[in-house]
Order: C-alpha cells, then structure tokens, then sequence
C-alpha cells in the first residue's frame, strides 16, 4: 500500500481504494487475534494524516497554515481556511463502515478534536466570516461526526487531543490550553450523559518522522485541565514517557470518579515493536486501568 501511495503520488486516488480496504481488514484480523474485546481500524483509510482527514483537499484551504513544529527540526502545516462557510469533506463514520464490515468485536472509532481544527481559522481573520461563525460551523460538523460514528454501533468515539501539550509548548501561560478545553467542552456539551459514556479523549505527545512535538511538556501540566473535560473515557499514551510511575500520580490525583482512564503501552514511533512497559502496581493509580 505504501509503495502504491508513492508511486501515484495522490494519497486520495480512487485506484488505491482496494488497498486501504485490504490493509483495514488485515489490521483488523491481525488486532482480532491478539485477543483484544475492543479493536481499531489502525486508521489505514485516513491516508497520511489522522489530524486533517476530514478537510483534505477543501477547496477553500491553503496548505500554508498553523505551524506544528517536531523535535527533529521538521515542520506540518495545518490547512488555512481562505474563505467561508466551513464544512468537513469527510467524515470519520465512513471508515467505520468499512471496519465493522471485517470486525467480529466492537470497533471504537477516532475523530479529530475540535480544537485541532480551530487552529485552520487564521489569526486574521476572514472577511464576511466571522471567527464565532467558524466555531459555530466547526462544533456543528464535529457533533454530526460523533453522532453518526455512534449511530452506526460504535462502542467507543474517541476524540482525538494531540494537541493538548503542544499548546502548553506554544503557550506555557496555559491560556491556549484552556481556550481549547472550552471549545472541546462546547462540542462535549451537544451531547447527554449517557452519551458521554460512549465518548473519550486521546492525548499524547504528538508523533511523526519518529518525533514528537510535546514529549518535552510533563503531563503535570496538562491533566488537572484534561480532566476538566466532559468525556466519559481518557486514552493517555504512556509508554513513551521518561517516568510512568509519575504520570500515574498524576492521574490518580486529578481523575474524577465517572471517568474511566486507559493507558498506552506500546509507543507506536519506537522502531521495535515490543513495549518496554514495566507494570505499576494496582494501587499506585487506584481506579484507573
């Protein structure tokens, strides 16, 4: 699949479509027969970026956006949004459709976080669309997203929060942060209760090009405000971090009795895959597992 991406060189080419078929059905299998209750698509339809999937190739985008950048010196842009109204071109309940074909086990499905794609408006502003119009659009796609990954059977929607510590790099002041735990919150808020049990939020240092571009922020800095938001279930990677033991603390200090915590123990930019996860013992977190 990948040799096929390089050589056409569009990573949306229709022709690859029988590919990335093929490889979500083999992630799938594969993830199957590890034994797991709860499996992924691995994400092999979002092409070349689970940040932006939804917004590729919107006619009204410039590739020249918000600067994301990583610790081995190279750079990713975010899309700038040239004009309005604001509209997703895809939606991630359609790679749902074709894992829950494969799957024999529930399927929890990842979007983009709100706020990761508040970053597209330009900090300018655009004339005849407002910024406040933007959100209002922004939280109106991402709500008809999770709704219809719920609506579908998926057991858990996962949000994804890459750049939860990026925005303490980029703003230790912690206002960015919190400008971002609102907006997600807004989104959060459009849905009940119950529904929440069914939706999480994924952070994590941000990979590619086996870098990062937050693994020098301590978690210390971000979870008091992660648990802040109105999700059900957190995805907090931790294989990679220099003291685990020490961002379990954190978790135990800060987790809030109705939400659920589930670490990583495998980091997916090591290039050996096996984890070098040490177990904590139980009590050293309390309810999270």
């Amino acid at each position: 699949m990948i040799q096929a991406i390089a050589a056409s060189g569009d990573h949306a080419d229709p022709k690859l479509d029988p590919l990335y078929e093929e490889a979500v059905r083999d992630t799938i299998a594969c993830f199957e027969a590890t034994g797991s209750p709860v499996i992924t698509d691995g994400e092999q339809k979002k092409y070349h970026n689970f940040w932006t999937y939804c917004v590729d190739g919107l006619p009204n985008t410039s590739p020249d956006g918000f600067k994301i950048p990583f610790a081995a010196g190279h750079i990713r842009h975010m899309p700038r949004l040239t004009s309005g109204p604001f509209r997703y071109k895809m939606s991630a309940d359609r790679f749902l459709d074709v894992a829950m074909r494969y799957a024999h086990v529930p399927v929890k499905q990842a979007v983009i976080s709100p706020s990761a794609l508040s970053l597209m408006y330009p900090a300018e502003g655009l004339h005849g669309y407002t910024r406040d119009e933007f959100i209002d659009d922004l939280l109106r796609e991402h709500e008809a997203e999770v709704r219809a990954c719920l609506q579908k059977g998926a057991h858990k929607v996962q949000i994804d929060f890459t750049e939860g510590r990026l925005a303490i790099k980029l703003d230790p002041s912690g206002l960015l942060l919190n400008s971002f735990i609102d907006l997600n919150n807004l989104a959060l808020s459009r849905f009940s209760v119950e529904e929440r049990k069914r939706i999480g939020v994924h952070t994590c240092p941000g990979g590619d090009r086996d870098s990062t571009h937050g693994a020098e922020i301590d978690y210390a800095e971000l979870l008091p405000s992660l648990f802040e938001l109105q999700a059900g279930n957190f995805y907090i990677a931790l294989a990679g971090e220099q003291d685990r033991a020490h961002v379990l603390r954190i978790i135990r200090k800060h987790l809030k009795p109705d939400q659920r915590i589930f670490v990583g123990v495998v980091a997916p930019i090591w290039r050996r895959a096996w984890s070098a996860w040490r177990p904590v013992p139980r009590r050293t977190i309390g309810r999270a597992s």
